[in-house]
């Protein structure tokens, strides 16, 4: 923001306060930018209209139309609508990631077994992703956090008929989708060296944990932790 020099005449330590919160809020706005905006004209577009509004609330308060602690609360509240809408992003983008993961594991599994494992593996793997990919996909697009999927919905209805809420039937839920994904890197697998003559032996195999790459690894990791602070907060409510 500016220096002291371009408001000479008001030097009180509340409006220097403003300009200070200014001036964190256009660096913070920088930084999302920059990390999350891979378009130039885009990113430029971004801080231009951060920077904007940041000088319009020191202006006003330069000129007295508002007071100090008026420019802070609309500052702060500014920031943190664009930090929350940051961690929407950054939540739902990493549920994406790991309803993908899952869908395509429970499909893998389909596949390996040839449908022997499907009924109780599989199928709950491709149920969840699918309808957790369904959930931030359409949360993201829509500027939403509070869309539920078909999968999760049953869970809800089921939990009202046993004269529960939507609360118990979200903590099961997600409950369910824990499980799911830690039994899914917790399987045995065949090895990608083994041989067969006959049937596959147990030390043909390995747990799948051994065979995801470091990618994988951070996207199951991440998605379970969104999903285990999710239910935490449920449990919260």
């Amino acid at each position: 923001m500016s220096q002291r020099g371009d408001y000479g005449d008001r030097l009180d330590d509340a409006f220097w306060e403003v300009n200070a919160a200014a001036s964190r809020f256009i660096s913070y706005g920088c930084g999302v930018s920059a990390r999350h905006l891979r378009d130039r004209s885009l990113r430029m577009q971004f801080n231009r209209e951060l920077a904007y509004y940041a000088k319009r609330v020191v202006e006003d308060v330069y000129q007295r139309r508002i007071s100090p602690e008026q420019g802070l609360e609309a500052i702060r509240a500014e920031a943190n609508s664009l930090k929350s809408q940051v961690n929407r992003v950054f939540t739902q983008v990493g549920g994406m990631a790991g309803g993908a993961s899952q869908l395509l594991t429970g499909i893998g599994s389909c596949v390996r077994s040839y449908g022997t494992t499907c009924a109780f593996h599989g199928l709950p793997l491709i149920a969840h992703g699918g309808n957790n990919f369904y959930e931030n996909a359409r949360g993201m697009y829509e500027g939403r956090t509070d869309v539920v999927g078909p999968v999760r919905k049953k869970y809800q209805d089921v939990a009202k008929r046993l004269g529960y809420g939507e609360r118990e039937g979200n903590m099961a839920y997600y409950a369910t989708d824990l499980v799911l994904s830690g039994r899914a890197i917790g399987r045995m697998v065949v090895k990608k060296d083994a041989w067969r003559l006959f049937r596959y032996l147990k030390t043909d195999k390995e747990i799948a944990l051994k065979q995801m790459g470091r990618g994988a690894l951070f996207i199951e990791g991440a998605a379970s932790t969104l999903t285990l602070n999710q239910l935490i907060e449920e449990y919260k409510k």
